[in-house]
């Protein structure tokens, strides 16, 4: 069983370790082939091992099949466990001719079309309402990937680190995210330059509407939309505390509403770049966190962060106002077009560079004024003490005099009188 809690651990790659393991390590196999969809390079290889291949298209008049049905009932206490089956469930209708067709709906991107171009036969992708099978399907991938993270990699390191219940969910919240936002900029990043993007800026804006996607930039896009909407799920999983929860759905409902706009208003090429800044941005940060969780006097990539956030800030402002207001307001086509999926008429651009503003706007206030409220705790915090120190020394003081002053090399009493001496007895 996947994702149980071992009692005994055994060294790797020993005969006992593959014996308790054999489930987990096959389960990685499968997700590395997942991620081979990832990439359109890999794309083509990785639809061997799920799809069969070999078909072919005749017409009948219709034929009948007599299909084997297999129910299996399992009961886990782990939610994992639980998504896995149903992922499980989904690839074994990949078994049966009558229920393939559906299955492929949750794994594969639907809405494909074969163009000719000089490399030859290029197979694009538009949107529709059959990405829901597939963004389904995929957040129950992150659900186990989720898991997967959480049990391997952050519970053993919150055992050496002895962090409190709060310092502990922050830290688990920082690891997952750190992951995401490292996989996700670099994937992005390596969208955006095989697309042409960093050397063609101009390709942002240019032959809008970009309705036809590639593989890679498609199945990004859905993927984006499982994570943020696995994390719903999350916050009853992993038993977030109350106050916790209106942070967290703030954040993420930013997240889904930016992605859905920019792919359902075909805004897919400008908001790749805006994603690959602000997972940059973010990653930052959590990392930041995760350090200073490990070492509470590391503050020095706090400080980096904050430059960084500042300039991405800017860069997004600006890369909007080039993009939208400036290319697409310079675009002929500027009539609402639902078949040819044109969005780019004045009211639509004003509303996006409203949303985009407002919320770069929002995430600059809230820096300023977090920044703000520390440099005064920490003037607070030196004034004390200088304070502190102070007192101490008037104590020192006062103990030291407490018992007479010197006046001409004489001590004086408190009266000013001098001491009475001793008189000695002669021997």
């Amino acid at each position: 069983m996947a994702f149980r809690r071992r009692n005994k651990s055994y060294p790797f790659f020993s005969q006992e370790f593959l014996i308790q393991n054999h489930a987990d390590i096959v389960f990685s196999l499968v997700i590395f082939i997942l991620i081979g969809l990832m990439f359109e390079t890999t794309a083509k290889t990785a639809v061997l091992f799920i799809q069969p291949q070999y078909n072919i298209s005749t017409m009948s008049a219709g034929q009948t099949h007599s299909v084997s049905q297999i129910c299996c009932g399992l009961m886990h206490q782990n939610h994992a466990d639980i998504v896995f089956s149903l992922v499980i469930f989904i690839l074994i209708g990949l078994m049966f001719e009558t229920t393939a067709k559906t299955a492929v709906l949750f794994i594969q991107p639907q809405y494909n079309i074969s163009t000719m171009s000089a490399d030859g036969e290029v197979t694009l992708y538009h949107y529709g309402w059959k990405d829901c099978a597939t963004v389904l399907f995929y957040l129950c991938i992150t659900i186990i990937l989720h898991a997967v993270v959480q049990e391997y990699v952050l519970d053993k390191v919150n055992r050496r680190l002895h962090l409190s219940k709060s310092k502990n969910t922050k830290f688990n919240e920082s690891g997952q995210l750190c992951v995401f936002y490292l996989v996700s900029s670099l994937w992005s990043l390596y969208v955006i330059t095989t697309e042409g993007y960093i050397l063609h800026p101009s390709s942002l804006w240019e032959n809008y509407p970009h309705v036809h996607l590639r593989f890679q930039v498609k199945f990004f896009y859905l993927t984006q939309l499982a994570y943020w909407f696995h994390t719903l799920p999350e916050l009853y999983f992993q038993k977030i505390r109350k106050e916790e929860i209106p942070r967290q759905l703030q954040y993420v409902s930013l997240y889904l509403l930016h992605i859905l706009a920019a792919y359902l208003l075909n805004l897919t090429r400008v908001g790749l770049v805006l994603l690959f800044l602000q997972y940059l941005s973010e990653m930052g940060f959590h990392l930041s966190r995760l350090f200073y969780f490990i070492d509470e006097n590391h503050h020095k990539m706090f400080e980096m962060w904050s430059v960084g956030f500042v300039l991405t800030r800017m860069i997004t402002l600006t890369l909007m106002f080039l993009a939208v207001g400036f290319g697409l307001a310079r675009s002929e086509n500027q009539m609402l077009d639902l078949e040819t999926g044109n969005f780019n008429t004045l009211s639509i651009r004003l509303l996006v560079m409203f949303m985009v503003c407002f919320t770069q706007s929002w995430l600059l206030w809230k820096f300023f004024r977090f920044q703000l409220s520390r440099t005064r705790e920490m003037r607070l915090e030196q004034v004390a003490r200088k304070r502190a120190a102070a007192k101490h020394q008037m104590q020192r003081t006062l103990k030291r005099d407490s018992g007479g002053h010197h006046e001409n090399g004489l001590i004086k009493a408190e009266n000013g009188t001098s001491p009475r001496l001793k008189k000695i007895k002669a021997p």
